[in-house]
């Protein structure tokens, strides 16, 4: 089975939670000094969550959960979108309600995942956009700690995920072929010893894909070669085996990958170099 085509569900509420946990320990540590020393007394206010900038929404139910965790009785009496939902500039996306320190002591938290994930969503779609029919695929290039949030993002936002992680696809590389001696020993080794079925080959040049070819694999990656050369590949592999170009691909670049009659891109810029999206929450 290919990487991209087993099912990745939403974070589990486990793994929400711990994160909130993390990021609330980090931000409050012993406590809020500002938010404290104000309010003495419990105050009920509302606050809207409101896109500054079109998006793509990704991170509600892990937005709620950050003020849930601190505070049980918040309350979100109106939610206008979900995650996957196209948000216009000055959409309303949620409104919280609840005790005014609550609301604030847990809000950077909140905005900073509902940002970063919307951002990576966002930015998802329009390489989704510009690729097509070409697949758009995501890339181990994440954030220590917050793949499975990241590469949900991804999927958010229209792209499908590579593989989670080294344990489930094999992607001979171009490092574990130089110490191996060669592509073909490389594959013939993990024949031998890998528990999956589908193999990806790294390569940089023609002659490095005709030994994938010849290794019988499953998808050939076409790593940081030219328009020119990549075209050249797709004649050579002639339809025996996926092919997935990577490397130096941006926006610009996928008009032209999109002709070449490649199958896949994978592009590490959705998450590690997606820009946080402008999303404010105002007390109302």
């Amino acid at each position: 089975m290919n990487p991209e085509q087993r099912e990745l569900r939403p974070p589990t509420s486990q793994q929400i939670d711990r994160l909130i946990q993390t990021a609330l320990e980090e931000d409050l540590g012993d406590g809020d000094i500002t938010t404290d020393g104000i309010f003495k007394e419990s105050r009920q206010a509302e606050a809207s969550a409101m896109a500054k900038e079109p998006l793509v929404l990704c991170g509600i139910e892990i937005f709620q959960a950050a003020f849930k965790r601190l505070d049980p009785n918040v309350a979100f009496p109106s939610v206008n979108y979900r995650d996957g939902d196209d948000v216009p500039a000055s959409g309303t996306i949620i409104v919280a309600r609840g005790d005014c320190a609550s609301l604030l002591k847990a809000e950077r938290t909140a905005l900073n995942i509902l940002q970063r994930l919307s951002g990576i969503a966002t930015l998802t779609r329009k390489f989704v956009e510009a690729a097509q029919p070409v697949v758009v695929l995501d890339t181990r290039k994440t954030t220590p700690g917050l793949r499975v949030f990241e590469k949900y993002a991804v999927r958010c936002g229209g792209g499908c995920n590579h593989r989670f992680g080294l344990f489930d696809a094999v992607l001979i590389k171009d490092n574990h072929i130089h110490a191996a001696g060669s592509i073909t020993e490389a594959v013939a080794r993990v024949r031998q010893k890998a528990k999956t079925g589908f193999i990806e080959v790294e390569t940089r040049t023609l002659q490095e894909v005709q030994e994938a070819l010849r290794a019988n694999v499953d998808r050939i990656m076409l790593d940081n070669m030219d328009d020119v050369s990549i075209m050249q590949a797709v004649k050579l592999v002639g339809g025996k085996a996926k092919i997935e170009v990577s490397g130096s691909v941006d926006l610009q670049r996928l008009a032209e990958l999109s002709k070449t009659g490649v199958d896949y891109v994978s592009v590490g810029a959705l998450t590690h170099s997606a820009r946080a999206v402008d999303i404010s929450l105002n007390f109302i």
